[in-house]
């Protein structure tokens, strides 16, 4: 008899809830997340569907389910706030609803990209993460340096000038200089492994063909898009990136606002910047003349980011015809 469990995954803890085909809960419990409490929880659990829904933590326990053969679908976290919210909310309650929705088959699923691009987000994201913190630590310094009146010509960060900025003994300084160090140690070999892997990518090969667009850029829109045949047309894709503009409509009247910002905050920002290295480096392409002629009507701010959703649907129709760029 198949069964239908629902995995409510926390940092600490899940809450799951298995039910039978005629609805009823044959098992519900509480336990820690951890891989051998979650293998302990599936021990008399065989012909079974698993939901979960898309958080902070599903990652892991999705890859362990899968590894094991289960059929795991990812909860939609806003659909499924919509259909399975209640007067009374409580993981018990939560999980229970969503296992109900799964064997019902009414459970609105999340795109699960492959391992391949699962691990490739991770690797963009990381070194997304350690240059933030790099540019953290930097600024770190300028501040104490500025605080103390140090003055170093240029910049304070090769080589030569850290020997300098060590000369005046300061330990904060010193010790911000030996993050960024390590940092750019850790940069530096995953930038070595990502430029691998650009090379060896046909499809990151054919984005690089736009001015602006270099091998981290291509990768990390790859990573966010996952495949592009699962969007039938440029403007689907534009809604997941949240790059459409918002609607208000009452009666008669509509109204749009600013772009929604649903979906993936890492590729909206990689695209913008792309944009930005199109328009200084480019020339005269139609993007550059769209930027110029919207930037005199409505400002440089709207314009960048009606341009990054322009050269969003180019890269759409490149990734789908398997085209290289035309300025």
């Amino acid at each position: 008899m198949p069964k239908y469990v629902e995995l409510d995954v926390h940092k600490q803890t899940c809450h799951a809830t298995v039910i039978n085909e005629r609805g009823a809960i044959i098992k519900q419990k509480k336990f820690l997340n951890r891989p051998k409490e979650l293998e302990k929880f599936f021990d008399d659990i065989e012909d079974a569907k698993v939901a979960m829904e898309a958080g902070y933590c599903w990652q892991p326990v999705y890859e362990r389910l899968e590894n094991k053969g289960y059929e795991v679908r990812l909860a939609h976290p806003f659909k499924t706030r919509i259909i399975a919210d209640a007067k009374i909310k409580t993981d018990a309650s939560d999980s229970e609803a969503l296992a109900q929705l799964l064997k019902l088959d009414w459970l609105p699923t999340s795109y699960v990209p492959t391992g391949e691009i699962r691990e490739l987000r991770e690797l963009v994201r990381l070194h997304v993460y350690l240059v933030r913190e790099r540019t953290r630590f930097k600024n770190k310094v300028r501040a104490e340096m500025s605080k103390r009146r140090i003055e170093i010509a240029g910049d304070p960060f090769t080589k030569r000038r850290r020997s300098q900025l060590k000369e005046a003994e300061n330990r904060a300084i010193d010790n911000y200089l030996e993050i960024v160090v390590s940092l750019d140690e850790r940069i530096k070999e995953l930038e070595r492994e990502l430029k691998v892997r650009a090379q060896e990518n046909e499809e990151a090969k054919l984005l690089m063909t736009i001015p602006g667009v270099g091998y981290f850029s291509a990768l990390a829109i790859l990573a966010e898009i996952g495949d592009i045949d699962r969007f039938p047309d440029a403007e689907k894709l534009c809604s997941y990136a949240g790059m459409v503009p918002s609607l208000h409509q009452s009666g008669a009247t509509m109204k749009s606002g600013r772009i929604t910002k649903q979906g993936s905050a890492l590729l909206r920002w990689i695209l913008v910047e792309c944009a930005w290295m199109h328009i200084r480096n480019a020339g005269d392409t139609r993007l550059t003349r769209f930027f110029y002629r919207i930037s005199k009507r409505k400002g440089r701010a709207i314009a960048i980011t009606a341009t990054a959703r322009k050269l969003l649907v180019a890269i759409y129709w490149m990734l789908k015809r398997r085209e290289e760029f035309r300025a």
